[in-house]
């Protein structure tokens, strides 16, 4: 299986709404046309047809389904099958069963529930996974709660505690982790914070449900100027090293090293 390279700003898009398809890939580096939440049970076949009518670049499309179990995923699979695409997201997977009927695609695996979240470490092992992402909101309301997040606007302790366990999850297995969305779209100092913490935490991409969210997220994905200059400094002394060294003042090893090098991979660089 492929490896997932969408990212850092993805862009969910109702699918029954192909007038946008266009505009949110050009405000987006991937966008997900999304055949479950964003769209009224009675437009999912006029979402499905629009799938099939309006083809999007393949590379940087990932479409949603409808969660295992349900009526819609089998009419959801069958319209993928007239399309291009490849890279799905799969609503509310539980378990690594759920994906066994979707060994042609690359998979997006969305825990968003309680059991989703428990069994992410399973999920993430599947071969046809290629990156895990985790749902707030859903979580919540699988739990019986009303708020993923405290008044001050920062996540309750059972949503960062998910958030950890996917990332982890993908992590251990090799796979991209992407960071849920952020619903309170005026607020893009919240986002930026958050976005910047998601990159420094180890996720590769971020979702979102607007496209004024986009330059936010980058933003916080691509390193500063003065945190690209000091990793290319700290890799080119490494260089005339041996083992651990002294940088200004610190002590350098190979996971600082590591950093060193993520920082470029961040800004498309891979050497100093």
């Amino acid at each position: 299986m492929e490896n997932f390279s969408m990212g850092p700003s993805i862009l969910f898009c109702p699918a029954d709404r192909p007038d946008r398809y266009a505009k949110a890939l050009e405000r987006a580096d991937a966008v997900i046309l999304d055949l479950e939440d964003a769209v009224a049970a009675g437009n999912k076949q006029a979402a499905r047809q629009a799938l099939i009518d309006t083809p999007l670049d393949p590379e940087r499309t990932i479409v949603r389904i409808n969660p295992v179990g349900t009526e819609d995923i089998t009419a959801d699979l069958a319209a993928l099958e007239q399309t291009r695409y490849r890279t799905i997201m799969l609503a509310k997977t539980e378990g690594a069963e759920d994906l066994d009927r979707l060994v042609d695609y690359a998979v997006v695996a969305l825990c968003e529930t309680a059991l989703g979240i428990i069994n992410a470490p399973q999920i993430a092992a599947a071969p046809n996974v290629v990156a895990l992402m985790w749902g707030a909101e859903d979580l919540v309301a699988s739990l019986g709660g009303s708020s993923s997040r405290k008044a001050s606007g920062s996540y309750r302790d059972v949503a960062r505690h998910a958030r950890s366990q996917v990332l982890l999850a993908a992590g251990a297995h090799g796979k991209v982790a992407i960071d849920s969305v952020y619903i309170d779209i005026p607020d893009q100092a919240g986002l930026l914070g958050e976005s910047v913490d998601a990159a420094a935490s180890g996720f590769g991409a971020k979702a979102s449900i607007h496209p004024s969210q986009m330059p936010v997220i980058r933003q916080a994905f691509a390193p500063s100027a003065e945190e690209l200059e000091r990793a290319t400094r700290i890799l080119a002394a490494a260089e005339q090293a041996s083992g651990v060294f002294t940088f200004e003042g610190q002590m350098v090893d190979e996971p600082l090293l590591r950093h060193a090098r993520s920082v470029l991979g961040r800004s498309g660089r891979t050497t100093p």
